[in-house]
């Protein structure tokens, strides 16, 4: 009986032993386990990253492409820059600013005071002389009323008229015997002459206006006639201005004036 228990005892101690053993294992493997288990979850994690940042390239080359695809003329927004450098270029080779040879040809001609002209009332058309003091001309050319063409183009030809009548009444008595100018029916026309030199010289109404006027002796009366339009002109030809009644007209530059601008070739 003795013998019996301590072989139950052995027996215990051999499987209290054994089951040690089998323990220390699992002990052990937890450090193991550990780190591969938070590998696994950094690799995951990285993959996911991945292949969000995939996805996102993925769809920002997709919006690219079908923005490409709805714009086919987006390249002009790189040729519409071209002009502006063009513009720069041309900037720094002609400079800041126009030298008057550069300038395109013009003229602008105040009439000139103090022209005496008959006052008889006839109809008769007599050309306007104009003041070169006090106007300017740039490559043009004049000469006793006439603006002359130094370079043929496409010019742009004004002319305004103004004429006034006021019955002066002197102190001098000696002077009342003078019978008025009737003014009650008077024509008052403005015409705009061409002279082309590939027809000789022949003048050739270029405009023409004006009206009929019934004006009263004892006030003052005024009328302007007005005109403009563009013509091909040639090198030579000559322009002018030619109006009905000239001692009427206004002898202050600000309403009787002539000019002429080149518009083009």
């Amino acid at each position: 009986m003795a013998a019996t228990h301590s072989e139950y005892r052995g027996y215990l101690r051999n499987d209290l032993e054994a089951g040690q053993h089998r323990f220390h294992p699992v002990q052990h493997s937890e450090p193991t386990y550990r780190p591969l288990l938070f590998g696994t979850l950094a690799v995951m994690g990285l993959l996911q990253v991945a292949s969000s940042v995939a996805i996102l390239l993925h769809l920002t080359g997709y919006l690219q492409e079908v923005d490409l695809s709805t714009a086919p003329h987006r390249p002009i927004e790189e040729v519409q820059t071209e002009p502006v450098l063009n513009a720069l270029r041309d900037t720094r080779k002609k400079g800041r600013c126009k030298t008057p040879k550069e300038s395109l040809p013009s003229a602008h001609l105040p009439i000139r005071a103090h022209q005496e002209y008959s006052k008889k009332g006839e109809p008769k058309a007599i050309t306007i002389d104009w003041d070169e003091e006090h106007g300017y001309r740039q490559r043009m050319g004049y000469q006793k009323g006439k603006l002359l063409v130094m370079e043929s183009g496409f010019y742009y030809i004004y002319a305004k008229t103004c004429f006034r009548y006021y019955k002066y009444i002197p102190e001098d008595s000696s002077q009342t015997g003078v019978p008025p100018v009737d003014v009650s029916n008077t024509q008052l026309i403005q015409y705009v002459y061409h002279e082309s030199i590939k027809q000789n010289s022949k003048a050739a109404v270029l405009m023409k206006t004006g009206s009929t006027m019934r004006w009263n002796n004892t006030s003052y009366n005024m009328y302007c006639a007005q005109q403009g339009r563009g013509v091909r002109l040639d090198e030579g030809d000559t322009l002018f201005v030619n109006v009905s009644n000239a001692w009427m007209l206004d002898p202050e530059g600000e309403g009787t004036y002539f000019g002429a601008i080149k518009l083009g070739n």
